[in-house]
């Protein structure tokens, strides 16, 4: 066991699965209006490990990091964006006869 002093340098990252009751929904069908989920605090996310909600402040976090971490999946998956002199002469600028690609050629 490691001896440390104070918080941790890096958040723990908590497993999330969606709540059985309302399906990650937050809410509930009532008979005439949608109440809040009293399982998971109305977030819709329980921890995956234990099965209980998570405290507000550390919900917050998580929730953040798994943003974060799905923005990056996102970026890693867009084509790349090519830059420089070609990237004029590839797009259509419509300065030529009848609004064709003018290349300078």
């Amino acid at each position: 066991m490691m001896k440390s002093h104070g918080p941790a340098l890096r958040k723990e990252r908590v497993i999330l699965a969606r709540c059985p009751d309302c399906n990650g929904r937050a809410v509930m069908k009532g008979v005439f209006y949608e109440l809040p989920c009293g399982r998971c605090n109305a977030s819709g996310w329980l921890s995956a490990v234990t099965g209980e909600p998570l405290p507000l402040e550390e919900l917050v976090t998580q929730l953040g990091l798994r943003v974060h971490e799905l923005e990056q999946q996102v970026d890693r998956q867009r084509p790349p964006h090519i830059e420089g002199p070609s990237t004029q002469y590839e797009t259509n600028n419509r300065r030529g006869a009848g609004g064709t690609n003018y290349t300078g050629d």
